[in-house]
């Protein structure tokens, strides 16, 4: 299995991240004494201090609010046991294998950089979990982004000393099980060491890394249907021509009418010539609507890898000027920024593709194709109602899709006896943006079925020539075919629906080449 290695310098991408969380490769720490080095500089320094009688926020002292209370040294070593259990108060979903994958990955990366002072023995165990999959059990709500996320982190800080829930095979045991089951001891945490895996951005910072990949999948394929929704109602292909996008020089853009010229097969497509001469706006302008994503995930990717690939937890050890250094790098505004942008972004794609479904099942709009899609055309027609249900529920969670573009980040709440008086809500922002995703995602796997619907009718009417088609709008058809029946008599659709929202995220299409 393929490897990814650590080591201070390392610069970790999101596509590693995704590889990392679906199980696909694996991590190591690189053997160099250099790294080792490094890593066990820290804890020796903070040792140090505290043979000096040095104080150091979170070792020698209380927490947050707490930081003016002195912690007498025969109690020290039990500091960062209490702060794990009192943060175990979390609720909600727990996040899934995937998820709870990256956040550790996430968390492991910062780690690794050697600014936390942490022992080689706490990012070893951790990293053996990722490997084993060895998955704490981690509610996903509980954290406004500051300091860090205390309160989900608090479930891997938890498990590292062998106290909390982990998933383990499709078995759920105290981690001490799965750890001996794999050879494995909990640590006893280091003074620093509950804070360092807890106090920091792993929780918004890796569940963005997954966001992205969704989001530059949902980009792809609502440009793909909506090159097959504008050959459905026999669309005017003019709207997507190379030199009206010159004029309007957004890349993203630009890059969304390329490819919808492209799945069009533009020189040779009839709809050149359409008797219609503009199409309405969510034909005509999807370039300038899933152009906005497009030209904003480089500025997503640029925040969400600068944050993963950052030592973003407090206080920094800096072992090199033995000095330590009390800052902010927990707060998660440039996740938070993102996530909220993204959101928005995405939201609006599905009310684009919910737009062009309104279009393709209404008579008055569709040029010709059978009203609500239905593809019956015997006496049976007058009972038939094809995608009427799927329209509306495509309308309701697109409607919901839009409710939650409500940006987070401006919800900041003063906490902790005003010691975290502002706060990022980076955790919120991801997770908004991940059921905004799932809600976009539902509506695509719909639009897949109402094309496909459209185009066979056309087909079958000799009004469509698959000659015309560029071959990956064939081969795109010829697999929606595959799986999916023409809907002649009214059937139920959840589980055609439910397939093809896995197949979306599962990116089982290859779309695009750049």
């Amino acid at each position: 299995m393929p490897q990814i290695t650590l080591e201070q310098e390392s610069y970790i991408s999101i596509e590693q991240v995704c590889q990392v969380a679906t199980g696909s490769w694996q991590v190591e720490l690189s053997q160099s004494n250099d790294f080792r080095e490094l890593i066990n500089a820290g804890p020796k320094f903070i040792e140090k201090l505290l043979n000096e009688d040095g104080v150091v926020y979170g070792v020698t002292t209380g927490y947050g609010d707490s930081c003016t209370v002195e912690i007498l040294p025969e109690l020290v070593e039990e500091l960062p046991l209490h702060l794990t259990r009192y943060h175990g108060c979390g609720l909600g979903r727990y996040l899934n294998e995937s998820q709870a994958t990256a956040v550790m990955f996430a968390r492991l990366i910062s780690l690794s950089k050697g600014y936390s002072g942490v022992s080689l023995e706490l990012i070893e165990l951790l990293t053996a979990m990722i490997n084993l999959q060895i998955l704490p059990q981690i509610p996903e709500e509980g954290s406004v982004g500051a300091s860090g996320d205390l309160t989900p982190l608090s479930y891997i800080a938890g498990a590292l000393v062998g106290e909390r829930q982990v998933k383990w095979q499709e078995q759920l045991l105290l981690a001490s099980e799965a750890f001996a089951k794999n050879n494995l001891e909990p640590i006893k945490l280091k003074p620093k060491e509950g804070l360092a895996v807890m106090n920091g951005t792993a929780v918004m910072t890796g569940l963005a890394c997954l966001a992205f990949k969704r989001a530059e999948y949902v980009a792809q394929l609502a440009t793909r249907l909506t090159a097959m929704a504008s050959l459905s109602i026999k669309g005017n292909a003019n709207h997507f021509d190379e030199y009206l996008f010159k004029v309007k020089p957004h890349q993203g853009q630009q890059k969304v009418a390329a490819r919808v010229r492209s799945d069009l097969n533009y020189e040779r497509h009839p709809s050149r010539n359409s008797e219609r001469l503009q199409d309405r706006y969510s034909i005509r302008c999807a370039p300038h609507v899933i152009g906005v994503l497009e030209d904003t995930l480089p500025l997503f990717r640029s925040f969400i890898e600068n944050e993963l690939n950052s030592s973003n937890d407090n206080p920094i050890i800096d072992t090199e000027h033995q000095k330590v250094l009390h800052g902010g790098h927990f707060y998660g505004g440039h996740i938070a920024f993102a996530m909220d942008s993204m959101k928005n972004a995405v939201a609006n794609i599905a009310d684009l593709v919910d737009r062009q479904l309104a279009l393709m099942v209404d008579t008055r709009y569709n040029n010709g194709l059978p009203s609500n899609l239905s593809a019956s055309n015997t006496e049976r027609t007058s009972i038939n109602h094809g995608f009427k249900a799927v329209q509306i529920s495509v309308s309701a969670w697109t409607a919901e899709a839009l409710k939650q573009t409500m940006p987070a980040s401006v919800f900041s709440r003063s906490t902790e006896c005003h010691n975290q008086d502002k706060v990022s809500m980076g955790t919120i922002s991801t997770r908004d943006c991940l059921r905004v995703l799932e809600l976009t995602e539902q509506v695509l796997a719909a639009q897949i079925l109402a094309v496909y619907q459209a185009i066979t009718v056309r087909l079958e009417q000799n009004e469509l020539d698959m000659a015309d088609w560029p071959k990956d709008i064939k081969d795109f058809y010829s697999d929606v075919d595959q799986s999916f029946e023409l809907v002649r008599e009214d059937r139920t659709l959840e589980m055609d629906l439910r397939q093809f929202v896995t197949k979306i995220q599962n990116r089982h299409w290859k779309l695009y080449e750049e």
